[in-house]
This record gives structure tokens, sequence and C-alpha cells, in this order.
């Protein structure tokens, strides 16, 4: 087995920046969106208890 390098260990700075900005989208997507699908959601929930 050969030891690991420099260059075998990836960018990990990078993937924290990623992974980062991943979290940031889904939050602001989930603000934005969040209270149409729960509008959504209980539409559905009425339609269903109705019957």
């Amino acid at each position: 087995m050969s030891r690991l390098t420099e260059e075998d260990r990836g960018d990990v700075p990078g993937w924290v920046l990623i992974s980062l900005m991943t979290a940031g989208l889904v939050v602001l997507i989930w603000g934005l969106a969040g209270p149409a699908l729960a509008g959504v959601f209980e539409q559905a929930i009425q339609r269903v208890t109705e019957f």
C-alpha cells in the first residue's frame, strides 16, 4: 500500500465550501417555498378529512 501524498488528500476546503453553499441554498429555498408547501399540505389534509 502506498502512503497518501498531498495530491491524494483531495480539496477539503473546496468540499467545505460546497457543503456550506448547499446548506445555504436549502435554507433559502425552504424559506421561500415553505409557506406554499404548508398550504398545499393543509389543503390535501382538508380534502381527505372531508369525506
